[in-house]
């Protein structure tokens, strides 16, 4: 059996972008369909939208833990608490591990600036370190959904 993670990395390896490959490694286990995983997912490429802002992978995490989590209940002060306490138990390791959580500073290039996104497109990191921070993301967020 493929593991979450590599299964992520192959997501990520067929055109799809962080967000997308995170997201729709877990999603059905939660409720969501992986082709709306891989939709929903859609706009968080390049940092949101190639804005080198909140890397993809760490969104796609963050979707996962709401989808396990979050709120759906008028009121529902306990959920609410339990989703801020496990985003924040997730950033802090993914920070830990990888430095950052914004794209532009794990890439050490603005995407957001066509000459910046070129030379990282050229240098290759896309291939390089984006699998990294897949793999590594979803790893993560598998000991947080895991935590009780």
């Amino acid at each position: 059996m493929v593991s979450k993670s590599k299964k992520a990395v192959e997501i990520f390896n067929n055109g799809f972008n962080c967000a997308q490959a995170v997201l729709s490694s877990h999603s059905e286990e939660y409720g969501l369909d992986t082709i709306f995983a891989k939709k929903l997912g859609g706009a968080f490429i390049g940092g949101i939208a190639n804005n080198g802002e909140l890397c993809g992978a760490v969104s796609g995490a963050l979707m996962l833990i709401g989808l396990k989590y979050g709120q759906y209940k008028d009121n529902d002060i306990e959920s609410k608490e339990k989703t801020i306490k496990k985003t924040n138990e997730y950033l802090q390791k993914f920070k830990n591990e990888y430095g950052s959580i914004i794209c532009r500073d794990l890439l050490k290039y603005d995407i957001s600036i066509k000459e910046e996104a070129l030379k990282a497109k050229e240098s290759g990191i896309f291939k390089t370190l984006c699998p990294v921070l897949v793999k590594g993301s979803v790893e993560i967020v598998e000991k947080i959904l895991e935590m009780e």
